[in-house]
């Protein structure tokens, strides 16, 4: 592949640059043995409802549909969640451990147009940010609700040239989430699966341009 001419970097939020499965201690803290099962099933099905309400199409925000994963994953693992537990774990989403690389890496394309783009909505991606160390470094933090279609529709991306004023060939589009990899190549990104856990590529016909353990591999495409 010959040199790329990239002018905005683009991360996703959860997986990419946050740990969402830093809410392990928390759930743990209330439900002793069972923080793992309940974070696994929180994330899967908060992933799962975003997807089945853009087929059904009723959308709704991430943070109602977090919180929803959450009922789920209560009732799957046998637990009583009540108001005031569930009131903490969902404050814990907006307080979730950012990975180690990620300052460093963005203060490194300072030059560059970076920005998040997330299926979260700005109530919860806004605190998120703000109680971060590197909040300062980014130009954007772009949310799928401002046009009500979640990733990986091809409507949410085109958010991210008419906020970012670039075309496709010049952002590079980075994700931990194999699907939302899928959807942002077959939009004409050019993408960097950033696979922190070694996992195996979705066969949806599609495959990222890069493939990185972390964000450090894409100082690469500086120009």
């Amino acid at each position: 592949m010959s040199k790329l001419n990239i002018k905005a970097f683009v991360f996703d939020a959860y997986g990419t640059l946050f740990d969402v499965h830093s809410v392990i201690e928390k759930c743990n803290e209330f439900f002793p043995d069972k923080g793992e099962e309940i974070s696994q099933v929180w994330r899967k099905k908060q992933l799962e409802y975003s997807f089945l309400r853009q087929l059904m199409g009723t959308y709704t925000t991430f943070f109602t549909i977090t919180k929803d994963a959450l009922h789920y994953a209560a009732k799957q693992a046998g637990v009583d969640l009540t108001e005031g537990k569930e009131k903490e774990l969902l404050e814990a989403y907006l307080e979730l451990d950012h990975y180690e690389e990620v300052g460093s890496v963005l203060q490194e394309l300072k030059p560059y147009k970076k920005a998040i783009f997330s299926n979260g909505s700005l109530d919860m991606l806004s605190p998120l940010v703000e109680q971060s160390s590197f909040g300062h470094l980014l130009d954007e933090v772009l949310t799928v609700d401002e046009v009500k279609q979640f990733k990986p529709t091809p409507m949410s991306y085109q958010l991210v040239l008419e906020k970012l004023g670039v075309r496709r060939e010049e952002v590079l589009f980075m994700s931990s989430n194999p699907w939302d990899i899928a959807g942002a190549t077959n939009f004409g990104f050019y993408t960097a699966w950033i696979n922190r856990q070694d996992k195996v590529m979705d066969e949806l016909g599609v495959k990222p341009h890069f493939e990185y353990r972390n964000l450090t591999g894409i100082l690469e495409h500086m120009s």
